[in-house]
């Protein structure tokens, strides 16, 4: 008997973490495996957020929230709009979830009705497809390449929109790319928004904080472009706080109602703790913040100068994120022993087994051509990674 729904038989199986897992049961038999898969922060999370959670323990904020998130958090989030990013929001506009992944399928599942088409840049992140899946969109994929530097123009954009699109979605900077839009390149994106104002646009920038040769630019900044986006971010990245569990967005209200709505019937609130944490990281001193940003920036200049000296990637410069997103179909029919690599997923498995390197395929993206590698570790394990990577590519012939 077939207790399984059609929904989760047809959902594909998040295949960053499905790394993460062959990574630890290799590792779990003793090989040193160096995890390049997923993409988390190796700092602690700052003091003065950690020390704010303890005084909240203690003061017992042990209680359901309100399912929004506490009054307090979301004017300081609001404030932190205002501070960062020049954007004027209420606290009623303001939606905290269990992480920025819960925040983006509340606003599909709120505002997609079956076969409504999502615009999607590729590659994207890996989950953003099987969320408009699960929410009965269709996902409509904008090709990019590295020679682009995996930006879409104008141009593909308009071509792109017709009478069913009903959203754009799309991360600045990138995961898995590391790919930065300009002021200039949003506002030419705006421009063709614009004129279509049926168009909702949901802009993820959960990596704000770290990118490395610009100031950070919301595309909801842009002149008419607010009413019409839904900013996604929250702390896993900027504050190294992956595990705590909260995102948030800032909305215009009928979609912030719609998510609470929602989100009413699935989680409530995130925990009262990390909530009470997060006031301490929207209001306090960035200085660890910038800290982290700086390491990644020297890990970013370590990892490509590493994979422009191993013949056949072809990398792009991130400018934010902690990625890079090589090119590798050069590789595709050449053989080591009895292993071919056929595919990017092939090559990924290949430097798994071969190497002891675990990388995502471009395929879990959107770009089969590509494979996703994550620098936040050590430079000490990078340069390793580095090495073995070369060695076990080099024999492919």
């Amino acid at each position: 008997m077939q207790f399984l729904s059609d929904r989760i038989l047809e959902l594909n199986e998040s295949q960053t973490l499905a790394m993460a897992q062959r990574s630890r049961e290799l590792a779990n038999k003793g090989i040193d495996v160096i995890n390049l898969s997923l993409g988390e922060p190796d700092f602690a999370t700052p003091n003065h957020i950690k020390e704010a959670a303890k005084l909240a323990i203690d003061q017992n904020f042990s209680y359901y929230t309100p399912v929004a998130g506490y009054l307090d958090l979301r004017q300081a989030i609001a404030a932190k709009l205002k501070r960062d990013n020049d954007l004027e929001y209420a606290a009623d506009q303001i939606v905290v979830s269990t992480g920025a992944k819960q925040s983006i399928i509340n606003i599909l599942m709120s505002v997609l009705n079956p076969g409504d088409e999502v615009l999607l840049p590729t590659p994207y992140w890996v989950s953003y497809e099987s969320m408009i899946q699960l929410a009965e969109g269709k996902s409509v994929r904008i090709p990019t390449t590295v020679e682009s530097d995996f930006k879409i123009s104008p141009e593909q954009l308009e071509a792109a929109i017709n009478n069913k699109t009903k959203a754009f979605l799309f991360s600045s900077p990138c995961n898995p790319t590391g790919s930065v839009y300009t002021r200039d390149e949003l506002e030419a994106l705006a421009e063709v928004f614009r004129r279509y104002p049926q168009v909702l646009v949901i802009s993820d920038e959960i990596y704000e904080f770290i990118q490395f040769n610009q100031k950070h630019v919301s595309i909801a900044s842009l002149n008419g472009m607010k009413n019409r986006t839904v900013v996604v971010n929250g702390l896993s990245k900027g504050f190294a706080m992956t595990g705590w569990r909260l995102g948030y967005i800032a909305a215009p209200k009928e979609i912030a109602d719609a998510c609470v709505k929602l989100q009413g019937q699935f989680t409530s609130a995130t925990s009262s703790i990390t909530q009470r944490a997060a006031i301490a990281a929207m209001t306090g001193d960035l200085q660890a913040t910038h800290d982290m940003n700086e390491a990644f920036k020297k890990r970013r200049d370590l990892v490509l100068k590493g994979l422009k000296e191993i013949p056949g990637l072809e990398p792009n410069e991130p400018q934010g994120a902690f990625y890079f997103f090589p090119k590798v179909s050069s590789f595709f029919g050449k053989k080591s022993g009895a292993f071919t690599v056929n595919n990017a997923d092939d090559l990924a498995t290949y430097l798994l087994e071969e190497a002891h390197v675990a990388v995502v395929t471009g395929e879990a993206f959107g770009n089969a051509d590509y494979i996703r590698l994550s620098y936040a570790t050590s430079e000490e394990k990078l340069t390793r990674a580095l090495e073995r990577m070369k060695a076990a590519l080099l024999k492919l012939q």
